[in-house]
């Protein structure tokens, strides 16, 4: 799921451990199991040994967290009370009778929070679609349906948070990530709050030495884009890791109804390693090292590009965050220890996707800007887009930057754990 992706992503950013719980039905029902067949005697034996499975599968990862020395997130896609929405409640009182289980026990002191992300198919219809899920096929209505059962399901837990549909697809996720951090205890300032918009600065070099930053940790990061049909729609596979340790996401960005989405889905190494073989040769492939830290209560990236790259991006130091301030005040907030050039938010000179383009922009048809179809302006925009680059990089100076894999100087784990 995206939204999963996204918070991991993001406690992973902030140094944590996290472990994420696969959803249990997706796992049985790929294995040909399709529950319209059912009768209700098979549905009812069905669901008692997902739940059986799933208790165990999330036991091993509860287990895995409770002998981790550091801050770890789990995250459990679905839980156990989901399978009682599939049945009836006599059913679900047999199943538990059957296994010896408490309901109270295994709703309300198993999760220390539940949010439950009403389904598209209620208030986002235009986006609800089972066009990718190998194992799901209902129609919108008993979509609906579903999705107020599952909600239901978990009524009486004593920290439960539903998500509509009410915003935009980035709102709600920010709203997702802002719960969790709120309920754990942490502080991110007005990065995910309303309205908060992410905001891009280059980065001149030098880059000055580890012990200069606050607590930070670094990602190696890679790239690959895919081949697509349009230009209205970029798909990209990432790796990010560190200490030989990596996880794989493969990102969709088009335009739906005016409205940009960006769909990240978490892949398996195997899964990575097909999707592989619809790279782009129009693109490099970009390496990069992220350096995630805090500085005055706001929350950075510094994304550092390395070779091999193209010319264009060598030397080449970006860096965003996201705020509810204006340019200004936020300057002020910048870390005093970095040479902070022009911000470059939504400027196609230094969109990734543009960077790593093996042509030259000018009479390029795969130079993208803001996705559009619009070819009106394109050579201008090009020529200034190319004119910025080579402005702000003939600031720059090659940045001195150790990239070795897993470098985390000064990075501070502390005890504790959480469940979610």
């Amino acid at each position: 799921m995206p939204f999963q992706a996204r918070l991991s992503t993001f406690f992973e950013n902030l140094g944590w451990k996290v472990f994420r719980v696969p959803e249990t039905a997706t796992v049985l029902l790929a294995g040909g199991v399709n529950f319209a067949e059912l009768t209700p005697e098979m549905a009812e034996k069905f669901q008692e040994n997902l739940l059986t499975t799933m208790l165990q599968i999330e036991d091993t990862f509860f287990d895995l967290a409770a002998a981790t020395d550091r801050n770890v997130l789990v995250i459990c896609d679905r839980g156990s009370m989901d399978a009682s929405a599939f049945i009836s409640r006599e059913q679900w009182e047999h199943i538990l009778g059957r296994l010896g289980l408490d309901e109270v026990e295994i709703r309300d002191n198993r999760y220390n929070q539940v949010i439950h992300m009403v389904s598209a198919a209620k208030g986002a219809e235009q986006f609800y679609s089972v066009e990718h899920h190998a194992t799901r096929s209902e129609g919108i209505e008993l979509a609906r349906e579903r999705d107020t059962r599952a909600a239901e399901a978990w009524v009486g837990h004593p920290y439960v948070s539903v998500l509509d549909n009410t915003s935009d697809f980035e709102s709600k996720i920010n709203q997702l990530i802002s719960k969790v951090c709120r309920s754990i205890g942490i502080d991110i300032g007005d990065r995910l709050t309303e309205g908060a918009k992410k905001v891009k600065f280059v980065v001149n070099g030098p880059l000055p030495g580890d012990s200069q930053f606050p607590p930070f940790r670094d990602f190696e990061v890679c790239h690959h884009y895919l081949q697509t049909a349009s230009r209205m729609l970029q798909s990209r596979l990432r790796m990010r890791g560190r200490k030989g340790k990596w996880s794989y996401t493969h990102t969709i960005r088009k335009q739906v109804d005016g409205q940009m989405i960006e769909v990240k889905t978490p892949l398996t190494h195997r899964d990575h390693n097909t999707l592989l073989s619809q790279a782009d040769e129009g693109h490099h492939t970009v390496y990069k090292t992220r350096r995630c830290f805090h500085h005055q209560g706001q929350y950075f990236q510094l994304d550092i590009y390395k070779e091999p790259c193209h010319q264009r991006c060598k030397g080449l130091m970006l860096m965003e965050t996201y705020t509810t301030l204006g340019v200004d005040d936020l300057m002020k907030r910048m870390p005093p220890f970095l040479s902070i050039g022009n911000e470059v938010t939504g400027d196609s000179a230094f969109s990734m996707f543009n960077l790593s383009l093996k042509d030259d922009w000018l009479n390029n048809k795969r130079f993208c800007h803001r996705l559009s179809d619009d070819e009106g302006r394109l050579e201008e925009e090009v020529m200034q887009a190319r004119e910025r680059l080579a402005a702000n990089k003939s600031r720059q100076s090659s940045p001195k930057h150790n990239s070795r894999c897993g470098s985390a100087n000064g990075a501070k784990d502390n005890n504790g754990h959480i469940k979610n």
